[in-house]
């Protein structure tokens, strides 16, 4: 479904939401494609029921269209396929909002408008041929008119609303997903006048001055009394004498 605002792709709003039919119904696009099923099936109800004849010298049935077999062929095979894709795109659009994958509804959009653009131009060779031989047709006296010019006019009147299914297709497959609407990451820019990304701001760094203090000797403090001082133990002597006894004498032997 065509979809004006919100979140949407190709046309059509993203899945998880639910099908308004009344809403479907009353889109350019579904009244357009409707049209052109209505068109299908004039164009081949007209010629399968009244547009073969039975000549005065021949017990053959002959097409209406100068007794152009191909010409009545073809214009009921264009308005058979023609009618059986409108009831399959009408499907196919009631399930494109369904439709979890943007790349599949991309290749829908895709196959809606090759068919479009392809039956635009069939549904005109088709006028021009079936115009061309009516205009050839010199007895009218046993044919159907009405059937004829029918088949005539609805064929030109396809051509108008295939080429305005083309014109909607074309538009949703270049409308593709709305940007604007998803948001998706993008790297900020770099700033290149300033040292620090924009979502940095350093603080500031306030350092303290030290200041050194100069030693006094005057005001030193020496260690409490607790604790010895070791610079103020004497030297030490290697050569002490050991004390000997005046009184002692040695034994005699």
């Amino acid at each position: 479904m065509e979809e004006t605002g919100g979140i949407s792709a190709y046309g059509a709003a993203l899945a998880g939401g639910g099908f308004d039919f009344w809403k479907f119904v009353r889109q350019p696009q579904t009244i357009v494609r409707l049209l052109s099923w209505i068109f299908a099936v004039v164009v081949f109800a007209c010629i399968t029921t009244e547009g073969y004849i039975n000549p005065h010298h021949s017990a053959e049935a002959k097409c209406i269209f100068n007794q152009n077999d191909s010409a009545c062929q073809y214009a009921v095979g264009i308005g058979v396929i023609a009618f059986l894709a409108c009831v399959a795109f009408l499907v196919l659009d009631i399930y494109l909002p369904f439709m979890s994958n943007a790349q599949e509804r991309k290749y829908a959009v895709m196959a809606d408008l090759g068919f479009s653009v392809a039956w635009t131009f069939l549904w005109f060779v088709c006028f021009c041929l079936l115009a061309s031989q009516w205009s050839r047709t010199h007895d009218v006296s046993s044919i159907p008119e009405d059937a004829a010019r029918a088949s005539i006019t609805f064929s030109f009147f396809s051509i108008a609303t295939w080429g305005i299914l083309t014109y909607f297709a074309f538009h949703r497959f270049r409308r593709g997903v709305n940007d604007g609407a998803i948001p998706t990451y993008t790297e900020p820019p770099a700033d290149h006048h300033t040292p620090y990304p924009p979502t940095y701001a350093p603080t500031s760094y306030n350092p303290t001055t030290y200041t050194p203090t100069t030693y006094n000797p005057t005001t030193y403090t020496p260690y409490p009394s607790g604790i010895p001082d070791l610079t103020q133990q004497p030297a030490f002597t290697p050569n002490i004498q050991p004390q000997v006894d005046s009184d002692y004498r040695p034994p005699s032997y």
